[in-house]
């Protein structure tokens, strides 16, 4: 292997040498600790550490990283504190993630670092929405992430480049290709030569490096660097390079042949750099000694340190309470709340009663537009959003208002511009996501359910992300335009779930979801767009998150519902003579069991009714509730009115036997004859 130092001193030379040490060091350490049960996993880095040492290095401190599982020279070279580190790898409580996450599946804002999740591909569309904040906040910053040979064969990595190469985001993406997705070989993986064949695909640029020469490495990271923060754009870069021991331990390497490990072990970064700096003078063997018993000793008393950290305790109420960000409760927010927001019972106020009429639509646009206003740091992204207004013109004149910047057309990409609002949220920034249809949210589910709802709870990274989603059936749009998908999320902790049933919550509730630091899926029927007009104040206000409203009230029997089936539970009321209490819930994540509570103690007849298919719909979980806390309140069962348990018919003769109208009224004769 041979080192060029160009002009770099050696003081430079000699930091590579510690910081190449180190992990390795550490490693030794950790093999022996997991033999002995004191770790409970590893993956190993051994035979990559000058690409994590090398890259880190290379960058600014206030540049973000996202490494993987092999990453640990990332950490180290940013003086991620060691004793801190080995509590995460032991689940102590002083761990990053309190003991509630494992390895390296952590962040550290700190250290400008953002940690994997399992799903390895996700992280990759992270690094957009982060580079994204530094080209709109005009910083000349690049972000860096990594990805494995075996992970860039799903389809976040299509996304992330692509859409990094649509905005010319300041990426760099770093690929370590060591031959094998665990035990599957490249040559099993993809039909490619090499992954710099990938980037002219995308309109990028890439180049390949030797992954085991941390100099070549250092290098070529940090003249990239240099360039893209004056010429911000993505590169991809590959780094050749083999790890030495199993995907992680208990996998071994059986299936490498013996002679490819015989060839690498030749090539290990640690040895062969150490060897050139003792040749070149540029450490003394003296020092080499030193340095090596001054990081065994930095990692001794670490690892005292981690021993007597106390393991968590189970604590349900610290648990829950982690699992969503808090509020703010500043004294503006709290004055608007207090001056606009509709009671829980939602009684007209004296200002709603000079409130415009709007429809259904233009309170969405309305709550868009002034959150929009509120927020500078609010950034809209979505299909067809910018000059085109969307599909539904909710976003129309938005870009002659607050420009392509913030108004930003995606590609066909949902999991990545998912995935960036998450990026933007790391930067401080707020991300409205819009699904030109609530079915295509499937394509950006595993960001929604595994990174953005679980990123607080983990490492205290709140997502402040807001997904809309046009949903609902009526329009005759068929099977893929006409799902109801609310109860797939209402099931995901960390997550919140509105869906407004009225023009005034709909800006109320949006308004509120953009104020709320967490994410929230904002669902909004389609049928209701322009079909529906009602009071709604002109200035800013909200509607609270988590508080159901009474819609009206009777003595016979609860509706408890949402959405559109508000109206219908209204209609088929009226045209049977049914006084029902009406309870629109608003919120189906979290719910309101005390308003769901005291429909239930007043009448003692519970009909809940939602448009989504019976089976699996959120009316399982009230009922189920209602079983086990109101049951001595309950004069009659519980009874459910939902779709068929089918896809969403074409035909509209077939979409009507499918939506439970003509069933609830059935229901609610038989509710109120028990």
């Amino acid at each position: 292997m041979t080192f060029d130092r160009r002009d770099y001193s050696n003081d430079v030379l000699k930091q590579l040498y510690r910081e190449l040490l180190r992990p390795r060091l550490i490693e030794e350490k950790m093999l022996i600790l997991l033999r002995q049960g004191r770790v409970s996993k590893w993956f190993s880095g051994i035979g990559q550490e000058a690409v994590s040492v090398g890259s880190t290095l290379a960058l600014n401190s206030e540049e973000y990283i996202l490494p993987l599982h092999r990453n640990l020279g990332v950490f180290t070279s940013r003086g991620v504190p060691l004793g801190q580190l080995f509590a995460q790898w032991q689940g102590k409580k002083t761990g990053f993630t309190k003991g509630r996450d494992r390895s390296f599946h952590f962040g550290s804002h700190a250290h400008h670092i953002v940690g994997m999740i399992s799903h390895l591909g996700p992280q990759l569309a992270v690094a957009d929405g982060i580079a994204l904040a530094d080209l709109l906040d005009e910083k000349p910053r690049v972000t860096l992430t990594y990805s494995g040979d075996g992970g860039a064969s799903e389809g976040d990595f299509h996304e992330a480049l692509n859409v990094a190469a649509v905005w010319q985001l300041p990426v760099i993406f770093l690929v370590e290709n060591n031959g094998y997705g665990l035990s599957t070989p490249s040559s099993e993986q993809f039909r490619v030569k090499s992954f710099i064949d990938k980037g002219p695909a995308y309109g990028i640029e890439a180049v390949q490096v030797d992954g085991n020469n941390v100099l070549e490495v250092y290098h070529l990271i940090k003249t990239l660097a240099e360039d893209l923060r004056q010429r911000p754009r993505p590169v991809l870069v590959e780094a050749l390079t083999f790890r030495m021991r199993g995907h992680e331990e208990a996998s071994g390497t059986k299936y490498v042949p013996a002679e490819l490990l015989q060839e690498w072990a030749q090539k290990d970064p640690v040895e062969a750099y150490e060897k050139w700096v003792l040749a070149e003078g540029i450490v003394s063997e003296t020092a080499r000694i030193q340095l090596r018993e001054s990081i065994k000793q930095e990692i001794e008393d670490a690892l005292q340190e981690a021993d007597a950290a106390p393991l968590p305790l189970p604590d349900p109420a610290e648990e829950l309470a982690d699992m969503y960000a808090p509020l703010a409760t500043d004294n503006e927010h709290l004055a608007d709340n207090n001056a606009q927001t509709p009671n829980a019972e939602h009684d007209a106020s004296s200002s709603e009663d000079q409130a415009p009429t709007l429809r259904f639509i233009d309170a969405i646009s309305a709550g868009l537009r002034q959150s929009m206003e509120r927020y500078p740091e609010l950034v809209l992204m979505g299909q067809d959003i910018a000059e085109y207004g969307g599909v539904f013109k909710i976003t129309e004149g938005f870009v002659q208002e607050f420009g392509k910047g913030r108004v930003r057309n995606t590609p066909l990409c949902e999991s990545a511009i998912v995935g960036a609002g998450l990026g933007l949220s790391i930067r401080g920034k707020k991300a409205m996501v819009e699904m030109q249809f609530a079915d295509f949210v499937t394509c950006g589910f595993n960001q929604i359910v595994n990174n953005l709802a679980k990123s607080y709870y983990r490492w205290g990274q709140n997502a402040d992300v807001v997904v809309r989603l046009p949903t609902g059936a009526g329009t005759a749009a068929g099977p893929f335009h006409s799902q109801s998908t609310e109860a797939w999320f209402t099931h995901v902790p960390g997550l919140k779930v509105v869906y407004p049933s009225n023009p005034h919550d709909a800006k109320g509730l949006l308004c509120a979801a953009f104020e709320d630091p967490n994410p929230v899926l904002y669902f909004e029927h389609k049928l209701l767009y322009r079909g529906l007009s009602g009071p709604v104040p002109a200035a800013y206000y909200t509607t609270p998150i988590g508080q159901a409203a009474l819609v009206t009230e009777g003595h016979e029997l609860s509706v408890i519902t949402y959405g559109l089936g508000v109206h219908w539970a209204k209609a088929a009321c009226d045209e049977l003579g049914i006084m029902a209490d009406i309870l629109d819930l608003r919120t189906l994540l979290p719910w309101d069991t005390e308003a769901v509570a005291r429909t239930t103690r007043k009448t003692g007849r519970v009909l809940i009714l939602h448009e989504d298919t019976l089976t699996g719909g959120l009316g399982g979980e009230i009922a189920a509730w209602l079983a086990e806390h109101c049951f001595s309140s309950l004069d009659a069962p519980v009874r459910r009115v939902a779709s068929l348990d089918t896809a969403v018919p074409f035909a509209p003769i077939l979409e009507a036997s499918f939506l439970p109208q003509q069933r609830l009224r059935e229901q609610l004769r038989a509710l109120r004859a028990y």
